[in-house]
Order: structure tokens, then sequence, then C-alpha cells
């Protein structure tokens, strides 16, 4: 019995140290992740967005229309004020004296008026029953027509310093906010010495935009019928991104496009006016203005990250049932916000790696999981637009 059990001891020893000699299998690492995103035609809505800078809906600059100096300012600087609201007087006394001493002169010759009228009659008389030479006729008439055109020479100087007496008190032309003032009490002013200050009609207020040669070049191309075209525009709405990026809560219209393009920089302006009530909005403001230009009907977009351009080719990786990797080249359409329009080289289904493309190898195995769309990924950025 001994013999026996030292050999199975013996068996079991040698067992045990094979198993302990055995290294475990190795497995292999996972395959990669990579987020991909299905394509599927959709309706589109172009979404364009451009750089914009508010200004008042209408700029006034308030001069002095004659000399003299400043005795008053009658507003609050940086106040909303009507039209006809006092803004500053200049001293009247100087053009009060001009009016009394215009009517002076008028009546003046009025009186004279009346004698020569008075002699021409009795000329005309006189002249008629032969007492009186023709010569002496004539002189009677040129003399009552010399003092009618002195009465009315002297009419237009009254009129002429009423309206000088008249522009010593300076109004506001306009309905909105003033500025602060360029001069105070006791300065010398006149027509050439600039403005007194300046007032903005601010509600509604408006942006002004600038596009760009090509863009507006497609736009016509788009809406070639002038008055189609500006139906279209009408009935855009705009937001407004203020700089903080928040989105102004009052929608804009279109309001006019300018007549030429800058040749300096072969872009364009336009106007687009938002209300502004309770003048929140100010001029010298930036922000940008965001609009719906038009539906691209049954487009198939991806992600621009998700395309890779090699000497003015492109390409993406897709991945088939068994999450292997293909890369397929692509011809590309518009940009459309963050996404770009493919034209030929995917179809529907299709699954197209967005991110993780470092790790997509063509016929490499990886793990899929869907990407998910930024909130803003279909707005047009103003860098993103065809350049001129």
């Amino acid at each position: 019995m001994k013999p026996l059990i030292a050999l199975a001891t013996l068996l079991i020893w040698l067992s045990f140290s094979a198993g302990c000699s055995r290294k475990p299998a190795q497995t292999g690492p996972p395959p990669p992740e990579v987020l991909v995103t299905t394509v599927t035609p959709q309706d589109v809505p172009r979404v364009l967005e451009r750089v914009a800078t508010l200004d008042g809906f209408i700029n006034a600059n308030i001069n002095a229309q004659v000399q003299g100096y400043i005795v008053s300012r009658d507003y609050q600087e940086g106040s909303v004020v009507k039209k006809g609201d006092l803004l500053f007087q200049i001293d009247p006394r100087p053009f009060e004296a001009a009016l009394a001493q215009a009517k002076g002169t008028l009546a003046k010759d009025k009186a004279n008026q009346v004698k020569a009228d008075a002699d021409k009659k009795r000329a005309m008389d006189l002249s008629n029953k032969k007492v009186i030479s023709d010569q002496e006729r004539d002189t009677a008439t040129a003399a009552a027509d010399s003092t009618r055109a002195n009465v009315e020479a002297d009419e237009a100087a009254v009129k002429q310093a009423e309206i000088n007496l008249g522009y010593t008190k300076i109004t506001a032309p306009i309905d909105g906010v003033t500025g602060f003032a360029n001069n105070q009490v006791g300065d010398l002013v006149g027509p050439i010495t600039g403005p007194l200050t300046t007032m903005s009609q601010i509600d509604p207020i408006k942006a002004v935009v600038t596009a760009g040669e090509g863009p507006f070049t497609d736009f016509v191309s788009r809406h070639p019928d002038a008055t189609e075209r500006q139906a279209y525009i009408k009935s855009l709405d705009f937001e407004l991104i203020l700089s903080s990026g928040s989105v102004y809560s009052q929608k804009g219209k279109f309001y006019a496009l300018d007549r030429n393009l800058d040749t300096k920089t072969g872009s364009i302006r336009y106007y687009v006016t938002f209300p502004n009530p309770g003048n929140i909005l100010r001029p010298g403001q930036f922000g940008k203005v965001r609009f719906v230009a038009d539906m691209k009907k049954g487009a198939m977009v991806v992600p621009q990250e998700a395309v890779s351009e090699l000497q003015g080719n492109y390409q993406v990786a897709v991945v088939d049932e068994n999450n292997k990797v293909s890369i397929r080249p692509v011809k590309m359409g518009e940009r459309i916000g963050a996404m770009w329009e493919v034209t030929e080289g995917l179809k529907p289904g299709d699954k197209v790696v967005v991110q993780g493309l470092q790790k997509a190898r063509e016929g490499s195995t990886v793990t899929v999981k869907d990407w998910t769309p930024p909130p803003d990924a279909l707005v047009s950025k103003a860098d993103q637009q065809k350049k001129p």
C-alpha cells in the first residue's frame, strides 16, 4: 500500500506543477470606439448668420444756424425728447434788434409807396388831359414802381430777420434720444462750429448688415424676378443675437438694400429694423442677425468634421453592419451651418464616422455609438459663407 500511496502523491504533485506552469491565454484590446451619424434625407432649413452693427433709424446732428452765444441748455443729456422740444437757446437780443430795424424800414417804405402811388394816379389823370408831358408821367410811374420794389425787399428782410430770430431757439427735429452736449452755456457757436449735440431715433432701431458679393449674387440668382424677390425678403423674420450670446426678444424685418457694392471690400450693405421699446438697444452695439433663407429639400447632410479633404478630394469613413470601416470618396455640395451636403458617394442609411476618425482605418473593426448634433448645427456662420 505504501508504494501505491507514494505513486499517487507523485502524480498529483506533477499535475499541479504542470497546471501552475501554464500561462493564461492573452486577449486582444477591445475595438476602438467611434461616434457615427446615420445618413437620412431631410428637408434642411438653410439658416444664415451675419455680423451686424446697430445704428439709429434716424441720426440727426444738431447745429446752430446763426452765430451767437449760448445762453441756456434746456434738455437733460442722454434723455428722450420729442420733436419740437427746446434743446439750446442762443442770445436772441441781436436778432430781435435786427428784426425791429427791418420792420421800421418796411413801415417807412410802405409810407413812401402810398405817396408814390398817389403821385402816379395824379400824373396819369393829368397826362390824359394833356396837362403834363409824357416824361413827367413816366417819372411818376417809375417812382411808384421803385417804392413798390423797396417794400417787397423790406418784407423779405423782415421774413429773414424773423427766421434768424427763430433759429436762436434750437429744437429737436425728431423724437429720439439725445447725446452729450459738445458746447456749454457761454460758448460762441455758429453754422461752421460743428454739431452742438447728436440725437437718434432708436425705436425702431436698425441693424447694418454686410453681405459679400458671392452670397449676394447667389441670392439674386435664386430670386431673379424683382417682384418675387421683394416679396420674399419682406416675408423674412430676423433674429438678433447680442454680443452676450442672448437672443433679442423682438423679431426684425428687412428694410432696405444699398444701391451699390463697396469697391474696396466687395460687399453690400442692407438694413434690418427691430422694435426697440424702452430703448434697450443703442447705436454702436455689435451683434449678429440670423434668419432662415430657405429649405433644402431631401438633402443628405453630414457634419463637416466627418469629411476629410486631401488635395481637393473628399472622403468619409463608413461603418457597415459588421462594424467594419471602409473609406469612401464623396462629392460635396453646400455647407449649411456645421453640416455639409453630400451630393455623391453616400446613400440613405449609411453610418458615417463623425468623431474618432483617427481610429477608423480601412477594414478595421470599431465600436459604434450614436453622435448627437449640437442645437445650432444648421446655423451658417458668417465665416462659412461663400467668399466674394
